[in-house]
């Protein structure tokens, strides 16, 4: 069942439909995790394998003691290029690097490369955008491949996820939906100046709703990852709030150490997603906006009628 509200082009009029591609910000680090997984499952790294040995790139001040575990746990302690408890808005960053310039990984480098680190690795669970940057170079280096390019091959084909991909914002393919920023005059501007023109490791993939309930589908029916490997990926592993633990996977809301729910969720300048799947029910509820509020409240809604009824 689907539903669709609002413009997905606000000058054109253009309604959003069910099969409206959005970007969904954050709400695709999971497809990182999900290939870090697959190079495990296939023996090119380890969760313990320490970065210096895994990447080739130099990062003076990062701790050599540095794992594909803690950058996947948001504990590797590498300094985050948006730090949300340092700012809290996203267009600051491309006042000195124009974000029509980020259209690859590496393209990220000069917002970290250089920087001190925020914390030791294995310090408490502090989300960082950074971690997920890197383990995307990890993937480009192992791989042979460009980020974007083995996500497509090796996760949104297989899943059946064909409305998907990682499209440039100047570049949208049809059926995609602008983002906007409401104005304090209450008018709207598009987004296309406040976020990377590609999206990458940390977030920026564009999905349709119906293809991000095929992808917990193929996820939990082993079409992406052995069964033992899925179980590491969606295992509660950092402890965020009382109830609420950080896996490799994502967030989840945990119930005398069994999942309740797996949580995702994503928030950029005219961008807001919200997901959560239910495994014993096999339950997947999906709200994707193109504005940057109420994906939240309309999900929790969803619940009250599908799971709380």
């Amino acid at each position: 069942m689907s539903a669709s509200f609002g413009y997905a082009n606000r000058p054109g009029k253009i309604l959003n439909q069910p099969h409206t591609r959005f970007s969904i910000a954050s709400g695709s680090k999971i497809f990182t995790s999900v290939a870090i997984c697959k190079l495990v499952e296939e023996g090119k790294i380890t969760f313990q394998t320490k970065l210096t040995d895994c990447l080739d790139i130099d990062f003076p001040h990062f701790d050599e003691e540095i794992t594909i575990h803690y950058l996947l746990t948001h504990t590797s302690g590498v300094p985050d290029y948006f730090d949300e408890d340092e700012m809290n808005d996203y267009e600051v960053l491309w006042e000195s690097l124009p974000m029509y310039r980020i259209r690859s990984v590496k393209d990220f480098l000069p917002l970290f490369q250089n920087e001190e680190m925020q914390d030791k690795p294995g310090s408490p669970f502090e989300y960082n955008n950074t971690g997920y940057i890197v383990l995307g170079l990890v993937i480009e280096h192992i791989s042979g491949m460009s980020y974007t390019d083995y996500i497509e091959a090796n996760i949104f084909k297989p899943a059946g996820m064909t409305h998907s991909g990682y499209f440039s914002m100047d570049e949208l393919p049809e059926n995609a939906a602008t983002g906007y920023i409401e104005k304090p005059d209450g008018t709207w501007k598009s987004n296309i100046y406040s976020l990377p023109v590609k999206g990458g490791p940390d977030g920026g993939a564009y999905v349709t709703a119906s293809d991000m309930g095929i992808f917990w589908e193929a996820l939990m029916n082993g079409r992406l990852l052995s069964e033992e490997m899925t179980r590491l990926l969606l295992a509660p592993r950092e402890n965020v709030t009382e109830d609420i633990f950080y896996g490799y996977g994502g967030y989840m809301e945990v119930n005398e150490q069994d999942v309740v729910k797996y949580i995702q969720m994503g928030y950029d300048p005219g961008v807001n997603y919200r997901s959560v799947h239910y495994p014993d029910q096999a339950l997947t509820l999906i709200v994707c906006s193109n504005h940057a509020e109420y994906a939240y409240e309309m999900l929790k809604e969803m619940e009250i009628l599908t799971v709380n009824k």
